[in-house]
């Protein structure tokens, strides 16, 4: 059989779909947004706003929370639903309290990032992850 129908015909490997899927979504949300705030925490102070009140320096470290060790967590498959409901926290929190009246292009980011966090906490991690070794 050729390589074309084994790829066609076989069916797809949902395991190995939602590890790859994780990694890149994860990588991702790290590289654009949580290295960034990580390695320069004061100049994230003084950028992210403050929507909920609960102080800049607060919003700062959820932000790098959820950015980094969330993504980390939803990487390794490690308490993963839980992990990406943070993201999507922060995300749609972004999307509805400080761009809701922004251009398309500027909502377009914390949108895209709901979808795929969402989808990742509504599959969950798969046989491919920590939670998978840990808690199945």
């Amino acid at each position: 059989m050729s390589l074309l129908k084994k790829i066609v015909i076989r069916k797809a490997d949902v395991d190995v779909g939602l590890l790859v899927f994780r990694i890149l979504a994860a990588g991702a949300l790290l590289k654009a947004h949580g290295l960034p705030k990580l390695l320069d925490i004061q100049a994230s102070i003084a950028h992210i706003p403050d929507p909920l009140g609960f102080g800049g320096t607060f919003s700062t470290y959820y932000a790098i929370f959820t950015n980094v060790i969330c993504a980390l967590c939803v990487a390794f498959g490690f308490l993963t639903r839980f992990a990406a409901f943070f993201i999507i926290t922060l995300t749609l929190s972004g999307l509805l309290l400080i761009h809701l009246h922004d251009p398309a292009n500027i909502q377009d980011t914390p949108i895209i990032y709901s979808i795929v966090f969402g989808f990742i906490a509504y599959m969950g991690a798969g046989k491919y992850s920590l939670d998978h070794k840990f808690f199945k």
